[in-house]
């Protein structure tokens, strides 16, 4: 910011000394016209007169003389601010620039490290991707087989279940199939006995009554038989 005003002063400073310059060169210009058409009559007095006033100088020639010098004192000043500008640069704008110049570098450096970590993520984000777009598809074909291991498991489980439920339906119907016919046979057995009995007693007759219980004493009163030896 220093630099910065110093250079705007010695900017206006050279902007103020070259119009000086310029006015300095037109003056005389403006001057040699008027001095070049004397008349006649005028040139006989001006030689007299320059032949009285050889030795002494008039105010307006000191003027003249003076203004003649004010462009030489432009140019010093010009070359003054020049020189001062010019140190004034190198000794400022040196650092400055040199200073700008390791900031720019160091930004320059920086931004090649940004971009080199933002494609080192970039690759490592790639690489994720891919193995994640692997893993995927090993969970998907793992997920396969363990559907297709798990639907066999099922298969075999409601296969084995349905030859159980099969074989306790088997077992019950054999069971209830024996307790049926167990139970019509004795049904049978009785419905013989009552029939046996409705017979016997539809047969049975006071006489044969007699009868029987005649032959049941005999034999009741006939020694028992000996037995047999063993051969």
């Amino acid at each position: 910011m220093k630099l910065a005003w110093i250079t705007a002063v010695a900017a206006c400073w050279l902007l103020a000394a070259i119009p000086a310059h310029s006015q300095g060169h037109s003056q005389p210009a403006a001057s040699q016209p008027a001095a070049s058409t004397p008349s006649s009559e005028q040139a006989a007095a001006s030689t007299a007169a320059t032949e009285a006033a050889q030795g002494e100088q008039s105010p307006a020639t000191k003027s003249e003389e003076g203004e003649g010098a004010s462009p030489l004192w432009a140019w010093i000043n010009f070359a003054l601010l020049a020189g001062i500008l010019g140190y004034l640069m190198v000794k400022k704008g040196g650092p400055y620039f040199a200073s700008r110049t390791q900031a720019i570098r160091r930004g320059i450096l920086e931004a090649d490290e940004i971009r080199r970590n933002a494609e080192a993520r970039a690759a490592e984000v790639d690489r994720m991707l891919a193995g994640l777009d692997a893993g995927i598809q090993g969970l998907r074909t793992s997920a396969r087989k363990e559907q297709a291991a798990e639907a066999e498991r099922i298969s075999r489980q409601s296969s084995a279940d349905m030859a159980r439920i099969q074989e306790h339906a088997t077992h019950e119907i054999d069971s209830a199939s024996k307790a049926a016919r167990m139970e019509l046979k004795r049904y049978a057995a009785k419905l013989a006995v009552d029939l046996a009995e409705q017979k016997i007693r539809q047969k049975m007759s006071p006489d044969v009554q007699a009868a029987l219980v005649e032959n049941f004493a005999r034999n009741l009163e006939l020694p028992a038989a000996p037995p047999h030896p063993n051969k």
